[in-house]
């Protein structure tokens, strides 16, 4: 398989047909001129991003730009219209859609070819069977216990997962209370198995850390099946597990897409990627972590359907160029270098490994040996990667079944760094994805003699924390405020809010009316660190007008003039 994890689970089809009269679909990228009939404006980016996405970009002096518009829903429908096809996905960076024809409609696609809004047609891949919206699956946790806030660390709280969460420091930034709160990490990956029943994750769900999930090979909602990779990489992060596995970002926020497609291997997993990365940065997301890679693909594509000195550049291939634009919206993307070191046909990295902005990791033992499979770099233009390298031998994860299992490979170390980027970006504040990224990569073991396999070597985040130059408390991404309204005015049926703590707390928040009249009154117990966002829903019709929000802690209050429209 192209995203060579070497796994030993059972692989789950996507529903693909062994009869041979049925009926074949194709699936084609279709690149777009311009972006004339979008339904969105620069002037309303509040219709397509969130405030959370907004806000990272505020931060960062990031501009909205025409990249972030949708794609033109005049060019998709024409598109559609005249090949008889289905929507599959849309890439507003690239500006592009990716359409599913019948073999009884590909003679229409040389008619859609001749259109002057269209630049380019790709065949991407072909099913036996194309179900979209098939298969819905519970996507609710089912656990009843109560999940706590940490309160000691130890080498015995953090059960079997100490030798790895210690061999990058890891535990330096727990210490001081960093665990990732405040941030928001996507995971792509080929789905969550037992994502949702496994103890291990039960205050993911009772803390309401998962803010999304969507499955975008299926193009549904369904992500707790079909594979069980993502749950163990998603555990070496968010498993909260006390006394038995705790991973390295146990109090961060997570969206779960599913990317890969297990039944073949073909181009359109690329473009697959590149929504989910989309979808992330619509969201608000900080890190992705990815644990794909890929080089090859099945007949008809074939063996030789990258070339390595031409595509694998850093800024080719379509995946890389979802990467190199998610940085530039201030996301740090945190990818493996793939286990193809000892694949004969391909001794690379794979993509988006070699993308110029991707936070590329590689394996080692525990003994910081590199770990044989561990792709080996650099990238087709020379640049280095991988960047560093985690414990990527006997990494513990949680199994779908809901225990403990130690698996090998890039894909484990990857999630890994990314919990961890986390916890940094957390203590650090309002700083750059590359800020991050250099300040890592800077303190790997082998930063002045990079390796192959190694790249900069094994970092110490403890050393990482002081070149960010952080104190003992977290730097507060709003300035002087500690909890803002945004956006406001307001014009659904909740308020968003974003929220800003030294401490754990519980916050009591009232919202009365001109008249002195409470129209809410909730109590909510917030992680310290930066909350965002933190939803306030009211029941029943919200009167137009203009209200008083008062939110009260043990140590301060603050109270904040909200307008519904």
């Amino acid at each position: 398989m192209c995203a060579r994890w070497f796994l030993t689970g059972l692989l789950i089809c996507l529903f693909l047909s062994t009869d041979t009269k049925a009926q074949q679909y194709y699936a084609y990228a279709v690149s777009f001129r311009d972006k004339q009939g979008s339904t969105g404006s620069l002037s309303n980016v509040s219709a397509f991003l969130s405030s959370r996405a907004i806000t990272r970009r505020y931060l960062q002096g990031i501009a909205v730009d025409t990249t972030d518009l949708p794609v033109s829903i005049v060019y998709i429908d024409s598109a559609l219209s005249i090949t008889n096809g289905m929507l599959h996905e849309t890439s507003k960076w690239l500006n592009l859609c990716v359409i599913v024809v019948a073999d009884s409609d590909t003679s229409k696609i040389s008619i859609l070819q001749s259109k002057l809004y269209v630049t380019d047609i790709k065949y991407v891949a072909n099913y036996a069977t194309y179900h979209p919206k098939s298969n819905p699956q519970n996507n609710t946790g089912k656990f009843n216990n109560n999940a706590s806030f940490k309160t000691t660390w130890s080498a015995a709280y953090y059960g079997v997962t100490y030798p790895q969460v210690s061999f990058v420091q890891g535990d330096c930034l727990h210490n001081l209370g960093y665990m990732g709160q405040g941030k928001l990490i996507a995971v792509l990956d080929a789905g969550f198995s037992g994502t949702d029943t496994h103890p291990g994750f039960d205050s993911l769900f009772l803390n309401n850390q998962v803010l999304d999930w969507h499955n975008f090979t299926l193009n549904n909602n369904s992500v707790y099946g079909y594979d069980s990779h993502g749950t163990s990489c998603l555990s070496t992060m968010a498993g909260n597990w006390p006394d038995t596995f705790v991973g390295n970002a146990p109090n961060a926020q997570y969206a779960l897409y599913v990317t890969e497609d297990n039944s073949s291997e073909q181009p359109i997993e690329l473009y697959n990627l590149v929504a989910g990365t989309e979808r992330a940065d619509s969201l608000g997301a900080d890190i992705i972590s990815c644990s794909l890679g890929y080089d090859t693909f099945d007949p008809p594509f074939g063996v030789n359907y990258f070339n390595f000195s031409t595509d694998f550049d850093g800024k080719t291939t379509v995946a890389a160029r979802g990467v190199n634009f998610a940085a530039k919206k201030g996301i740090l993307f945190v990818t493996s270098a793939g286990n193809d070191a000892t694949f004969s046909q391909w001794p690379h990295i794979l993509t988006p490994s070699d993308a110029d902005s991707a936070l590329t990791v590689g394996a080692v033992q525990f003994n910081a040996a590199p770990y044989v499979a561990s792709g080996p770099g650099p990238n087709a233009a020379g640049q280095v990667k991988p960047d560093i390298c985690d414990v990527g031998v006997s990494v513990d994860v949680f199994t779908q079944n809901g225990g403990i299992a130690t698996e090998d490979g890039t894909s484990f170390s990857t999630p890994q760094i990314a919990g961890l980027v986390a916890c940094l970006w957390q203590a650090a504040g309002n700083v750059s994805p590359h800020a991050i990224r250099a300040a890592i990569d800077s303190t790997g073991d082998h930063h002045t003699n990079p390796g192959a396999q190694l790249g900069y070597g094994i970092p110490n985040f403890c050393q990482a924390l002081q070149i960010l130059d952080v104190k003992d408390t977290p730097k507060n991404p709003m300035g002087t405020d500690w909890i803002r309204v945004g956006p406001n005015p307001i014009s659904g049926n909740t308020i968003e809010l974003h929220v800003y703590l030294t401490t754990n707390q519980t916050i009591s928040f009232r919202l009365l009316d001109i008249s002195g009249r409470e129209v809410l009154s909730k109590q909510i117990s917030l992680y310290s660190g930066y909350n965002s966002p933190v939803y306030l829903p009211f029941n029943g019709y919200l009167p137009s007008g203009m209200y008083i929000l008062k939110a009260s802690s043990a140590t301060r209050q603050q109270v904040i003039k909200v307008e519904k429209l």
